[in-house]
């Protein structure tokens, strides 16, 4: 299995696992595991998104924004700017400790949801 196979896989796996924790009634441990869910799932989703841009494109990118940015111009994905508002989300998660960030982050987390699975649909047609 190759390195984007296995991280595809893993974002795959992460996005079920996110769609899961949304589908359950909201509290407080629910929101903290979905925020939890949703860093993992940011996480695989640019790393895969750079792992296809080097073996697909052999293009470089070396931070989420600039692979985003990449995935935009080859056209794995179209231009929204939700994907950098996921960006801020995920520099927001270090500080969801603090109760007006935590809702931030969680009340936007369908929105990320989505953007995950078009993602996911675009990597499905690459090799």
């Amino acid at each position: 299995m190759t390195k984007l196979e296995s991280l595809k896989e893993d974002f795959n796996r992460a996005i079920g696992r996110l769609e899961e924790v949304l589908q359950l009634e909201k509290t407080d441990i629910i929101r903290d595991s979905a925020i939890k869910r949703f860093e993992i799932t940011f996480e695989l989703a640019w790393k895969t998104v750079k792992a296809y841009l080097e073996t697909e494109h052999s293009s470089t990118c070396v931070s989420p924004r600039t692979c985003f940015q990449e995935a935009f111009r080859v056209g794995l994905i179209d231009y929204d700017e939700q994907w950098l508002r996921l960006i801020d989300d995920r520099n927001y998660t270090a500080h969801t400790y603090k109760e007006v960030l935590a809702e931030k982050v969680y009340a936007d987390l369908p929105n990320a949801l989505q953007a995950f699975q078009t993602l996911q649909r675009a990597l499905e047609h690459t090799t």
